[in-house]
């Protein structure tokens, strides 16, 4: 059974990346479109227009080709948008590298990538230079000033006043997979991809030109790259910047800039439920908190938006969808789901085990068809057969199912299913309990070893400050609120859930000290 979007379908025009997202630059000229939340230091929509001209005109003038790389190495500041939109300008392809990687994995990108250009910012100006050792990079520029770099203006040349043609299905963004199952690999996304989906996005969404939204997800993950840079820019709202997530810088720039919308992952929902800092804060303009990249239960979205009175909604998808397959327009909101298909996009539920379709309330794995489908991995084309069908059907590895409103609810991960007894168990579910607890602040369950059982679920859990509960005491939370096989075997206590920049559990981590 394919399930169609209940959305109305948009125009996806036959457009290159930069050209679909700036296209009302010039219009909007000295309005901010981005703001560095720190510093207050702002970038006007004409002054990002001319540094993305200059950037392609200086890349074409020292003999940059249609379809080379530049790596892209920064958090989030207002020069990455100016960087990420010159590269495809000139016809290049950017590969954004995630600013916590150590020297391997950078170096690991860097040549998987073919990058020829390596962009970086001070802080990270050494382990860029160590990582760039044995690979194709030819040169490091640095935004800002860095002692024996040369900086990006020396990157600027004579503006383009035209896009370098490209076609549409030429590969524009090469970000890599998190690697939490295996090596990273690079995910081929074209022009034609990224503009789908901000118009897809923006088509349900309804994101407008007098929004301010903050951009703490990092840009150079697909959440953060699209949904809130390029989207932002497309609806012509201002961006405020955070390199790095700090829940007091957090809430001050939502009641300095008067933010609208707030983009984020579970984690920050958590701080935003249950922190008693929050109190402190103006959030009166905010309208809406819309959660992505890991699932958010729904007590926890219903605590936090009656806290903060307005809707905390859940989107869904994937760095090889571009990242949008499913997301909750206003006033749609359904307690646990996670929104109903995008437009133009189609959805299948499939027994994992026959293959077979199955129909509304039965969980299965989730595939996407829709034009923000990946073109592929790269160098890899074993695990792209492995995950797209000939029909271009992608595979998510997401267990989940629709309900007859069609909205979709996320279990959890295929790979991620703990089997207790020839049982299933979904970790998500029991976080999800756990963080009902009063003494809570996080939890993670992963499933542990047992000669009997196969796996038992166990759980780490951090408590909120200044309170106490045994390990004995959660468990019998837990007991009494779901079956005897989901019941928590384990629970240890831990400083912190270790997580990447996007928000999602790094359960490898939890099981090797397991």
């Amino acid at each position: 059974m394919i399930h169609a979007s209940p959305l109305p379908e948009v125009e996806i025009p036959d457009l290159p990346l930069t050209d679909y997202v700036l296209a009302r630059a010039e219009e909007l000229g000295d309005k901010p479109a981005l703001i560095d939340g720190p510093s207050g230091r702002t970038l006007t929509y004409g002054g990002l227009r001319q540094g993305v001209r200059a950037l392609a005109g200086g890349l074409v003038a020292r003999g940059f080709e249609p379809g080379q790389t530049v790596a892209l190495l920064a958090p989030n500041i207002p020069e990455y948008a100016i960087v990420f939109h010159g590269v495809a300008y000139a016809g290049g392809v950017v590969t954004t590298i995630n600013p916590t990687y150590v020297e391997r994995e950078i170096h690991h990108q860097l040549v998987d990538a073919d990058a020829r250009l390596l962009v970086t910012v001070a802080p990270f100006l050494e382990v860029a230079r160590a990582a760039a050792e044995g690979t194709a990079i030819e040169e490091i520029f640095v935004i800002g000033q860095a002692e024996g770099a040369r900086p990006l203006t020396d990157l600027m040349g004579p503006p383009l006043t035209e896009q370098v043609p490209v076609d549409v299905d030429d590969t524009v963004v090469l970000p890599y997979s998190s690697g939490t199952t295996g090596i990273s690999k690079g995910v081929m996304l074209t022009h034609r991809n990224l503009v789908a989906n901000v118009a897809q996005t923006l088509g349900a969404a309804d994101m407008r030109e007098d929004e301010t939204i903050v951009a703490v997800l990092p840009f150079f993950h697909i959440y953060g790259m699209q949904v809130l840079m390029n989207c932002g820019l497309r609806a012509g709202a201002t961006i405020v910047t955070l390199p790095r997530f700090d829940l007091e810088q957090f809430l001050s720039v939502h009641q300095e800039y008067g933010v609208t919308r707030s983009f984020v992952a579970p984690p920050i929902v958590v701080a935003m439920a249950k922190h008693p800092l929050v109190d402190n804060y103006d959030m009166s303009k905010l309208e809406q908190v819309f959660s992505g990249a890991a699932p958010l239960s729904a007590e926890l979205a219903l605590e936090a938006g009656r806290r903060l009175d307005c809707e905390v909604v859940q989107g869904y998808g994937m760095t090889e969808l571009s990242p949008v397959s499913h997301l909750t327009p206003a006033g749609q909101f359904k307690p646990g789901s996670v929104g109903v298909t995008a437009p133009n996009t189609e959805m299948r539920i499939v027994d994992p085990l026959t293959g077979d379709d199955l129909d509304v309330d039965a969980d299965g794995e989730i595939w996407v068809r829709g034009p923000q489908v990946m073109k592929g991995y790269l160098n890899n084309e074993r695990a792209t057969a492995d995950t797209i069908t000939d029909e271009g059907w992608l595979r998510t590895g997401d267990i989940g199912h629709v309900d007859a409103d069609g909205h979709v609810f996320v279990v959890d991960r295929l790979k991620e299913l703990i089997k207790y007894k020839g049982f299933q168990v979904a970790p998500a579910e029991l976080e999800a309990l756990l963080l009902t607890h009063p003494a809570v602040a996080d939890a993670a369950v992963i499933g542990r070893p047992d000669e009997e059982a196969g796996e038992i679920p166990a759980a780490y859990v951090v408590l909120r400050q200044g309170s106490e509960a045994s390990a004995e005491e959660i468990i019998e939370f837990i007991d009494g609120q779901v079956a005897h096989y989901k019941r928590v075997r384990h629970l240890e206590f831990i400083d912190a859930v270790p997580k990447s920049a996007s928000g999602k559990i790094l359960r490898r981590e939890l099981k090797a000290r397991s």
